[in-house]
């Protein structure tokens, strides 16, 4: 029986540190695999093998219309996000039965561990202990922990509740905290189920001693942090930035930040490579982190690991155990 062909075209991820030797021999011994290099594509041999391809791994969707892959069953994106509505006909997908697949729940435990650490660098100040050792500038003992708090028993907020917000809640347990949600994507009886108490964004920002941005963007959603609102934030709080920056107003958040009004951790900016002369660097209030909280390199082998065996266990016939599944009513949210 031929093996079902599979487009691998993971760019712009690096073959090696996608896959481990093993779960490249497994994609290779199940699939009949087109491509397979670390550069991308070219659109005259997509379409040499579009008729008779069943899957396609991804770094992003760039392939036009689904329906020029009669044969679809599934597509695995690597990148982190799925295709854009823009890019991706969803409907055609659905109607078809092909799956898509995101990696990004394989993200979640690197940067959940991530926004852990960045709360307890600025709930402790380890940052700027760092820095004024190094200027030969340190303060000593209580001195130097004027603004610090402890996470022992805070009341914490997570703007979204999905999959990164499974992954950082078991790591804040152990801290006893106490967990406020605003997610209009669920009903209040399923965030009470997940362990959080459901509240408006108005007083999760006013009540939280940390702050976590952890939703998915979507057209509802930008700029949801708008100035007004991040001034509800108490002083002395702390905002983890760590989704996505499309859902706060940067400028705001630099300015309040500036003005001690509270202080912020960040992984995610508006623009990436960060512009050198960006007023956020000289902040003093802010520790910035390049954008690193889920780019490692187990991440990155457990996401290849996760999605030879999706799309191995669609094609022959099953369901996706690891991956992000689109649905309709997602796609209905999502930018």
């Amino acid at each position: 029986m031929p093996k079902p062909k599979v487009i691998f075209d993971p760019t712009f991820r690096p073959i090696d540190q996608l896959l481990s030797p093993g779960d490249k021999a497994r994609l290779y011994a199940f699939a009949d695999v087109m491509w397979g290099r670390n550069d991308e594509m070219p659109a005259g041999e997509v379409a040499k093998v579009a008729g008779e391809v069943e899957g396609i791994i991804c770094g992003w969707w760039r392939y036009g219309a689904a329906g020029a892959f009669p044969k679809l069953k599934v597509i695995a994106e690597v990148g982190g996000t799925l295709p854009n509505p823009r890019d991706l006909d969803y409907a055609a997908c659905f109607a078809c039965g092909t799956k898509v697949l995101s990696c990004a729940p394989g993200f979640g435990p690197a940067v959940a561990e991530m926004a852990l650490a960045l709360t307890l660098c600025c709930s402790r100040g380890v940052a700027g202990t760092d820095r004024r050792f190094r200027e030969g500038a340190e303060r000593w003992e209580f001195a130097e922990t004027a603004d610090s708090f402890l996470l022992y028993g805070a009341t914490v907020g997570f703007i979204g509740f999905g999959g990164l917000a499974r992954n950082l809640k078991p790591l804040l347990e152990p801290f006893g905290v106490k967990l406020l949600v605003h997610d209009p994507w669920l009903t209040p009886d399923a965030v009470r189920k997940g362990g959080g108490e459901p509240v408006g964004l108005e007083e999760l920002l006013g009540r939280s001693k940390v702050v976590y941005v952890l939703a998915v963007p979507s057209p509802e959603n930008k700029g949801l942090l708008n100035r007004e609102r991040l001034m509800l934030i108490s002083p002395g709080s702390v905002l983890i930035l760590i989704s996505r920056s499309h859902l706060v107003d940067f400028d705001a958040l630099t300015d309040l930040v500036g003005q001690r009004r509270f202080r912020a951790a960040i992984d995610v900016f508006p623009e990436e490579p960060l512009p050198k002369d960006h007023p956020i660097r000289k902040v003093e209030g802010a520790v910035l982190s390049s954008h690193k909280a889920g780019a490692m390199f187990e991440a990155m082998r457990m996401i290849g690991r996760w999605t030879v065996e999706d799309v191995e266990s669609v094609l022959g016939g099953g369901e996706p155990k690891h991956m992000q599944v689109a649905t309709p009513a997602f796609v209905a949210h999502f930018r």
